[in-house]
């Protein structure tokens, strides 16, 4: 069984948000795979159960991923080398994406957070480009602000599929 967990933000008002990227793949891959997500309250997070893997999106916001990560890992008897943690990258061009195991947090405090609760870095993250701002305002301001129409579009490109199929 494996974990999939997308990082984002929980409120509405972070939705279309950058640094929503790893709940808005999951959300299109429960969907094209017919599962709902549903609140467990026991984990904090939001979960589309699979035969072979479990979809969470942590309620925990962003910075505190950890615990709710932790807590479904413990919930669903998953071993750490089964979770695939989907979330954004500033450092890679929108779109394009990259699968690591054992990659130190790179600056990503969700990531960040999860290594410090799990207490280990050896799980597969997927980094998922939106690329970096041309303006001159900070990554915090960038990652927070929405994705136009038109990018969103282009995210349909991005695939998740062979995460569960692995």
């Amino acid at each position: 069984m494996k974990l999939i967990v997308g990082l984002g933000n929980p409120e509405e008002k972070y939705k279309l948000n950058r640094h929503n990227v790893g709940f808005t793949l999951l959300e299109r891959l429960a969907e094209e795979i017919g599962l709902n997500f549903k609140n467990n309250s026991k984990i904090n997070g939001l979960v589309a159960k699979g035969d072979s893997f479990v979809l969470l999106k942590p309620l925990t916001y962003m910075n505190r991923s950890g615990d709710a990560v932790s807590k479904a890992l413990s919930f669903y008897k998953i071993d750490v080398e089964n979770l695939v943690v989907v979330h954004d990258d500033v450092d890679l061009k929108f779109g394009e994406t990259k699968s690591k195991v054992g990659q130190a947090p790179a600056g990503h405090n969700g990531v960040e957070d999860i290594i410090e609760k799990l207490g280990t870095k050896e799980f597969q993250r997927v980094r998922v480009g939106v690329g970096r701002s041309t303006h001159r305002e900070g990554v915090e301001s960038y990652v927070l602000s929405d994705f136009t129409e038109d990018v969103l579009k282009t995210l349909r490109d991005v695939s998740l599929g062979k995460l569960i199929k692995d």
